[in-house]
């Protein structure tokens, strides 16, 4: 025996002394406080995801060094009276780094306030929680210590009473699986063992059940016939010792599978100290757990969706196809609680937490083992995304004062993916930083679960058809100035009140997006009058995407927006801020649609399909890919405008949020992109451009201004 665990026994056999004379409150705040102290070494290298029910708590730990499949629901000990989320998680903790697996802790509810079969009901509903949330049951390993050890065998009963599927395999430490406490070795063990005594036990039992040999209170008194493989472990010198063995005898007799060690001269859950000369122990765990659930975690990869291919075979030094978002909160970021919070959303969107990788003939995503370091802002936003950083994580997360932004690769999702990530992230921050619930409502992913194939889908290969529409365009008026030095972007944001704006747009009878548009058209067509002769003007046409998600069922994650370019000719005469409006209303209406967009899905999606295209070498493809970008979209529009609408939260953010921002990169060939974002009565029109003059901000202002809309600017200008 080593020298630490003759101190621990000694400091145990202290405990049992000391707690037998404690109230209820001192006696589950000490074991709250034991926790905490087991979790000390391991707690940077997982993360908590925190999820409430109607009736208890529970948590998700997850490890950043994750490997296996599948789950470990904890039940955790403490008598049924002792034992909350501090401990659970503890536990939870020491179990997820040492078998590199997800834990679900349960708090179930505690007696004498909740009796039996309150915290059997408590895990019933956790066991659901995990299968809802995308786990198959056999991927679920019940696993308990002491009062866990045994309820996870209660639990066990009830799901099969229930006639629901079964879990993939239990595992017990230092089970109590007997409360009528007739064991022989609580007698000839009470004086080895160094933590309890029978007369404590008798009281916990007293204070969770009368019927304390029903087999839902005791599980050695139930028939187990069909249950999954169990993994016992039990310390030599316990009182409960005899709940063990007869347990694993039960088991066997009943048919089951059941393993059951028995460590010499070891205590009651004597695992959880990790002890140097148990270590076995835990190497016997992953055993077990390697054969339930077969194949380690793999990261998943996938194919590009069908917007994304160009991004890669486009991206140009100075055009490195990024777009930003970002939330204003109200208190200044906390980066240590940002970390963790961003360590909990790269496993729940393993969509977007990727890298870019090369392949023969196509490039593909992979997910990222661990989440990126946060990073202090830039001086300019979209500030290059060197390729190389794209092909290690594909994208990054940035801080300044108490603003949290992410830019992404727009490989990876598009704004509306984006805004679910960067609120996920959000919410999981504010969670962690302030206690507080946050339900997985109003995009608001919950990071407990697991992606769903939805969300993983590349959604324009379920919605090609089979008529298409040509994508020819003429060219576009380009606005144009003095170009920045070394990348420099220029962002300014016009603060806005949604409902001025929105009055302005009633009276023009159109919506608000295509009010914008007709705004930012008509400064193009100022600005083209005042620099161009009449004869010589060219069409004036916006890029503006069209969210599919609203047209088609989709919850994809992944890229699943299209583009339609509406537009006026100069040279048809004069134009009206009225009668663009009309124009673009009517031309939206006519292009957004279902059937037509439809016929570009499948339009892109034939390309994708082209035998000669799929065959020939990467970077040849490449090659052609940066043509046919040249040749139907250099050139074509005037700018891009792009809205993501009204930010919906859940109730218990809205108090610590101030704004949102969404910006889109600007290059020396697409010299200006327009984002649009409200939260609130707060609209914020975000204009990034790559050039010095501010020559369509300033149109902008005085046509806002004379629609009676106020304006407050704000600029990085250096």
């Amino acid at each position: 025996m080593s020298i630490t665990s003759v101190i621990i026994r000694k400091q145990l056999t202290k405990y049992k002394y000391v707690m037998a004379n404690r109230s209820l409150e001192s006696c589950r705040s000490k074991q709250d406080l034991l926790g905490r102290l087991l979790k000390i070494p391991r707690r940077n290298k997982v993360t908590i995801c925190y999820r409430s029910f109607s009736l208890f708590k529970g948590a998700m730990v997850i490890p950043k060094n994750e490997a296996k499949k599948g789950v470990l629901l904890y039940l955790h000990g403490g008598g049924y009276i002792c034992g909350g989320m501090d401990y659970a998680t503890s536990v939870g903790t020491i179990l997820s780094v040492k078998c590199s697996i997800r834990v679900f802790c349960a708090a179930y509810r505690l007696a004498p306030e909740h009796k039996f079969p309150a915290a059997l009901e408590d895990g019933l509903t956790a066991y659901q929680y995990l299968i809802s949330s995308g786990y198959k049951p056999e991927q679920i390993i019940l696993c308990g210590e002491s009062t866990g050890g045994g309820l996870v065998y209660s639990l066990g009963l009830r799901i099969k009473k229930e006639k629901l599927p079964l879990p993939g395999g239990i595992i017990s430490i230092s089970p109590w699986s007997d409360l009528t406490l007739s064991g022989a070795s609580y007698k000839f063990n009470k004086d080895a063992y160094p933590i309890m005594t029978k007369e404590q036990l008798e009281f916990y039992a007293d204070c969770y059940a009368i019927d304390r040999d029903n087999p839902y209170v005791s599980p050695l008194f139930g028939e187990f016939q069909n249950f999954p493989p169990s993994l016992i472990f039990v310390g030599e010198n316990e009182i409960m010792l005899d709940d063990a063995n007869r347990l694993h005898e039960k088991l066997l007799s009943d048919k089951c599978e059941s393993r059951l060690i028995v460590a010499q001269g070891m205590w009651h859950g004597y695992i959880l100290y990790c002890l140097k000369e148990n270590r076995c122990d835990f190497k016997e765990i992953n055993s077990f757990l390697t054969d339930r659930l077969p194949g380690e975690r793999s990261l998943l990869w996938m194919r590009l969706d069908n917007a994304a291919k160009i991004f890669p075979a486009t991206y140009r030094r100075n055009n490195n196809h990024v777009f930003r978002l970002s939330a204003t909160l109200t208190e200044e970021v906390d980066n240590t609680f940002l970390q963790s919070a961003l360590d909990a959303t790269v496993k729940r969107f393993p969509t977007i937490a990727v890298r870019l990788r090369r392949g023969l003939f196509w490039y593909y995503l992979e997910e990222i083992v661990m989440a990126p370091e946060i990073q202090e802002e830039r001086a300019y936003p979209l500030a290059k995304m060197p390729f190389e950083n794209i092909r290690k994580c594909a994208f990054r997360v940035l801080v300044y004062q108490n603003r949290i932004a992410v830019e992404f690769f727009h490989a990876l999702t598009d704004g509306n993916g984006g805004l679910i990530f960067l609120k996920t992230l959000v919410a999981e921050y504010l969670k962690q930083r302030y206690t507080i619930e946050i339900p997985a409502v109003n995009g608001v992913l919950n990071c407990s679960e697991a992606a769903t194939e939805q969300e993983k889908q590349d959604s324009f290969q379920k919605y090609a058809g089979t008529v298409t529409k040509s994508r020819a365009a003429d060219n576009s008026y380009r606005l144009s100035g003095t170009n920045e030095n070394e990348g420099y972007l220029n962002a300014t944001t016009f603060l806005l009140d949604t409902k001025e704006l929105l009055n302005a747009a009633k009276r023009q009878g159109v919506t608000l997006t295509v009010f914008v548009a007709a705004v930012l058209i008509k400064a193009c067509y100022e600005i083209q009058n005042e620099t161009v002769p009449l004869k010589k003007q060219k069409p004036l046409k916006l890029l503006i995407p069209v969210n599919l998600r609203k047209l088609f069922y989709s919850k994809s994650l992944r890229n699943f927006v299209l583009y339609v370019t509406p537009g006026i000719n100069p040279q048809m005469g004069k134009w009206s801020l009225e009668e663009i409006c009309k124009s673009i209303h009517h031309q939206m209406g006519l292009l957004v649609n279902k059937k037509e967009m439809a016929a570009m899905i499948t339009a892109n999606v034939r390309v994708e399909q082209l035998i000669v295209l799929r065959i020939i070498p990467l970077f040849l493809k490449n090659l052609v890919m940066k043509i046919a970008y040249n040749l139907v979209n250099e050139g074509k529009n005037c700018l891009a405008l792009s809205n993501l609408g009204v930010v919906c939260l859940p109730d218990e953010m809205q108090n610590y949020i101030e704004r949102f921002d969404f910006m889109l990169g600007a290059s020396p060939q697409d010299v200006y992109n327009c984002g649009v974002i409200s939260l609130g009565n707060l609209l914020c029109l975000n204009f990034v451009r790559s050039i010095k003059e501010p020559i369509l901000e300033q149109k902008v202002y005085s046509i806002l201004k004379m629609q009676g809309v106020n304006v407050k600017a704000e600029g990085n200008r250096r």
